[in-house]
């Protein structure tokens, strides 16, 4: 079970509806799995499969509350978060006393980085939040917001996206941090922790063969090309 709206690792209107949806329905096939996909939404699927209406679900970063629940594979993909910002207000994450009174730009349903949380928390920083990151990168080249963070994929996807030229941004040469997506299974499945190893082991086939690879250079080009 996966969701929409997660490009470019998962989307029905996406090539193999995903990056990450393609990884996985290949590393099941190399496990002798036939996998069948659904999608719901986030929330909703999350529940059922808790629920053991569905034997996984993925994509999803790694939480003490969800691994009370479920048992989480070895990572598909590390997400690594930078900060974009003008090219002519270059800011950097280990320069955090550049951001007070700064204005970032934060999608609806987006969950900040933890420095930058604390820093909301305490009233340093304030906060825009329109509908993606496309309207984020637009924003802050408008000038109207001073910088947003994301996985540098998805930052350089919501750039080209805008339409306005990536020389007018700066990426931080620092990483803000990074963390990685898996796929989940519920711990009270009765092979649970057998269908994992199972997924492992095709996953680690993938990237053994080079197929791991192929996959994400194939959606990026895709992610950095897409109108």
């Amino acid at each position: 079970m996966t969701g929409d709206d997660y490009a470019p690792f998962t989307d029905r209107e996406l090539p193999q509806g995903g990056m990450l949806t393609e990884l996985v329905q290949q590393a099941l096939l190399q496990a002798g799995h036939q996998p069948k996909l659904s999608w719901l939404p986030w929330k909703r699927g999350y529940q059922a499969t808790l629920h053991g209406q569905f034997d996984a679900t993925f994509p999803y970063l790694k939480t003490a509350e969800r691994e009370a629940d479920y048992l989480f594979s070895a990572p598909l993909y590390e997400i690594t978060q930078r900060l974009f910002s003008r090219v002519d207000d270059a800011l950097e994450p280990d320069k955090l006393e550049q951001l007070a009174g700064r204005r970032i730009c934060v999608p609806l349903g987006w969950q900040p980085a933890p420095r930058v949380s604390e820093l909301l928390a305490a009233g340093k920083l304030q906060v825009h939040q329109p509908q993606d990151l496309t309207a984020c990168a637009r924003l802050i080249d408008m000038g109207r917001d001073d910088f947003f963070i994301a996985d540098s994929l998805l930052g350089e996807r919501a750039i080209h996206l805008s339409g306005v030229s990536h020389q007018r941004f700066h990426v931080s040469r620092q990483a803000v941090g990074s963390h990685t997506l898996h796929f989940l299974v519920p711990r009270k499945r009765a092979d649970a922790q057998q269908l994992l190893d199972e997924f492992d082991g095709g996953l680690r086939r993938l990237r053994d063969s080079g197929e791991y690879q192929r996959i994400l250079d194939a959606h990026r080009e895709h992610a950095l090309r897409a109108e």
